[in-house]
């Protein structure tokens, strides 16, 4: 897309409309880089090299005007259990196959398959990973101090917090609050403002100012360096690659859904429409690119993508400008970031994975269908207590089940004029005892094919004439297609035979395909 708008041309005032969108998003990038690296469990360094080079990247080559790449909230969860097993080396090397595998989604145009990602799955796991960014921020927002490592699952994680809890810290919980006041304060009265920043900013500069004993960026992880490292590759040892594999796999998926999901809601928000498969190149090209530079996973933000559609960005200068921005904050005053309270780092991600918990959509869907139902809730429950991975295929799948059973209700045979399920072995007064025509209707496929066939086998147990009309059939899979062929045979065994009418060039051809004979069109 930079391409096309360089052909397009970058008049003036595009580029000032870009300039001025690139620094506001960069605005709101700069605190929530920083904290999703803090919570994933690298430092906040790694973040803001994740958002200059990826994000950079993204906006370079990818196949949305508006997309804006970096770190994600929604990989905290997967990322920090990556780095507790394979530590940073392997992250940065699950990071590098990430996005080898994304962007050979891409060339093999694989991109407009994540579109087939049923909606209740996407609610589930975008809720369930929201309960579990606001359970890890748990420990910060109250000071907690754990004699050993945090727990991973959620269950063991909130036992050892309540072991904890005398252990809490009035100013960190005063901290913590503060940040959530001040942030949603300025969302109300000034909402074209960036109140993240303004809420760390300022509840920094009072908690220096006040000398509270709260844990800071710098106690916890020094100053930070002004200068991305000089790019290298990862370790790539027989050893290694086997222990980063399955966590490049979970990243390639959720990266794939998430950059997508993203270029989808710009793609709504601005009228304009994304090129899938550029779109996962380019989110390959910016994973290789930020392991390099000893950054972790990139994706498309949906925040900091829609915050740019607002702000008035024409091309993808303005993510671009983004980068650029968070650079050179990095070289000029990447000290004063030492300062900010991890509690308010905590705070901002409360607030990030509350609303990521879509409570409405979550009652909606919950009302609305007992299937829609059974597949949001059995996806945020399993991305909650079991894996984030799991949690996606198998709401996929039961999606899937979903579905099926749904079109299958919606295909039938009908017997002319009365439906086979009340008269299926008697004639109507319309026909003569030797000929009866029956109607199919719908889709005929795996799903369907238990319920009409008893019908189709009661239809060949007279033998006499039967007319199949597919006028009204949309779709007929190569198991339909066996099952007629298969009544065919049974009626001609009888002495009866199968007329096919109405049915389109290319059901006619699966039918072929399927053995049923020429004679019977």
């Amino acid at each position: 897309m930079f391409f096309d708008a360089l052909k397009e041309g970058l008049t003036p005032s595009r580029l000032r409309a870009d300039a001025l969108a690139g620094v506001t998003v960069a605005i709101v990038a700069l605190p929530l880089s920083m904290a999703i690296a803090i919570a994933s469990g690298v430092g906040p360094e790694r973040g803001l090299y994740t958002a200059i080079i990826g994000g950079f990247l993204v906006s370079l080559l990818g196949g949305s005007r508006f997309q804006i790449g970096g770190p994600a909230g929604a990989f905290i969860v997967l990322v920090a259990a990556c780095v507790a097993q394979t530590g940073l080396s392997g992250l940065i090397l699950a990071t590098f196959l990430s996005g080898v595998m994304l962007a050979l989604l891409g060339l093999a145009r694989l991109g407009s398959t994540i579109r087939y990602m049923p909606y209740p799955v996407t609610v589930g796991f975008t809720s369930g990973i929201g309960v579990i960014i606001l359970a890890s921020q748990l420990k910060d927002m109250l000071g907690l101090s754990l004699p050993g490592g945090e727990p991973g699952p959620i269950l063991p994680k909130i036992a050892a917090l309540w072991q904890a809890r005398e252990t809490a810290s009035l100013s960190a919980i005063a901290v913590t609050v503060l940040t959530i006041a001040v942030i949603e304060l300025i969302k109300r009265i000034r909402p074209h403002w960036p109140s993240l920043l303004i809420g760390i900013a300022s509840v920094t500069l009072f908690s220096t100012l006040a000398g509270l004993q709260v844990e800071t960026i710098a106690t916890r992880f020094g100053e930070l360096p002004r200068l991305p490292p000089l790019p290298h590759l990862p370790d790539l040892s027989p050893d290694a690659l086997l222990a980063a594999l399955p966590w490049a796999f979970s990243f390639t998926l959720l990266g794939a859904i998430e950059s997508l999901l993203s270029a989808m809601v710009a793609d709504g928000m601005s009228g304009t429409m994304h090129r899938s498969n550029m779109e996962l190149i380019a989110q390959g090209v910016a994973n290789m690119g930020a392991a390099l530079f000893g950054g972790f996973c990139v994706t498309g933000t949906i925040a900091r993508t829609a915050t740019n559609v607002r702000s008035g960005a024409h091309t993808p200068v303005a993510g671009m400008i983004h980068a650029l921005v968070l650079l050179v904050f990095l070289l000029i005053a990447a000290p004063l970031a030492g300062y900010i309270p991890l509690a308010a780092l905590a705070g901002l991600l409360g607030i990030v994975a509350w609303n990521m918990i879509e409570k409405h959509e979550c009652a909606a869907l919950t009302r609305v269908s007992r299937g829609d139902a059974m597949v949001l809730w059995v996806t945020l429950l399993v991305v909650v207590f079991r894996d984030l991975a799991e949690g996606i295929i198998l709401g996929f799948a039961l999606g899937g089940l979903v579905f099926i059973r749904h079109m299958s209700e919606h295909s039938g045979v009908f017997e002319n004029p009365a439906p086979v399920s009340d008269a299926a072995d008697e004639p109507s007064d319309t026909q003569d005892a030797d000929r009866v025509v029956y109607h199919m209707r719908g889709m005929i496929f795996f799903g369907s094919v238990a319920r009409l066939g008893t019908v189709l086998e009661r239809i060949a147990e007279r033998p006499r004439t039967v007319e199949l009309d597919l006028t009204g059939a949309s779709f007929v899979d190569i198991t339909g297609a066996r099952m007629i062929r298969e009544l065919a045979q049974n009626l001609s065994r009888r002495g009866g035979w199968l007329h096919i009418a109405g049915a389109r060039p290319d059901i006619v051809e699966q039918l072929r395909s399927a053995g049923v004979p020429p004679e019977h069109f």
